[in-house]
């Protein structure tokens, strides 16, 4: 059976169609590495099918990583994405649509959760900085990416500057606000998060002051 990887906005398909993987220039031994790896999946058991998939995961994030050192952002976020998709169904926390058949999920143990989880969270961070080396930044979409790496890692700092940026740019100067304090207080000597936690309180300032003048200006006159 060939495998076919087809890529559509950093989606990952496969199918049964033949083999065409030129468009995305991804490299012939990666390539059949990853077509080794999945058909292997398949003939494993769920565990070892398991231990596949994040090995896979592990090596689309790494070629993500090289890619984002070279500049090459958009190369980065298609990998990225692969990788994810990868491990979607693997999250125990994840309800998967499969249990609704009656199917078994195979048990994870807390070294594959973890693994899982940190590729999970390096992945969204990276995706997100990758969107905000873009001409155009799409804002929404580096807030969620920020928002899912603090849903499994409140602390990192990365993901907490991240969504301040995100969050300044959408116009909501406290949520902002408060994704950089806690930033801060994690690297109080960043000069980025310095440059955007000033910049996001003189936005609130200028809109208190604002606010001020219209209740002035409604309450003043009797």
């Amino acid at each position: 059976m060939a495998i076919c990887r087809e890529c559509f906005d950093g989606v990952f398909l496969l199918g049964r169609r033949g083999l065409d993987c030129m468009s995305l220039g991804v490299s012939s031994n990666l390539q059949i590495k990853s077509d080794l790896v999945y058909l292997l999946s398949f003939q494993a058991s769920p565990e070892a099918s398991m231990e596949v998939q994040l090995q896979q995961a592990r090596a689309f994030k790494e070629e993500g990583n090289r890619y984002y050192k070279e500049g090459r952002f958009r190369d980065a976020v298609s990998r990225y994405h692969w990788a994810l998709l990868q491990v979607k169904g693997l999250d125990p926390s994840v309800p998967s649509p499969l249990q609704v058949f009656g199917a078994e999920r195979a048990s994870m143990t807390s070294v594959q959760e973890s693994d899982l989880h940190s590729i999970q969270s390096d992945c969204y961070n990276n995706l997100a900085a990758c969107l905000l080396q873009m001409q155009h930044v799409n804002y929404e979409r580096v807030k969620e990416y920020s928002l899912k790496v603090l849903e499994k890692q409140p602390e990192n700092v990365k993901g907490l500057y991240r969504a301040g940026v995100a969050f300044y740019h959408l116009q909501d100067y406290d949520r902002a606000r408060q994704y950089l304090l806690a930033a801060m207080s994690k690297q109080p000597k960043d000069t980025n998060v310095k440059r955007y936690l000033q910049l996001t309180e003189s936005q609130l300032s200028s809109y208190h002051q604002k606010e001020k003048q219209v209740y002035m200006g409604m309450f003043g006159k009797r």
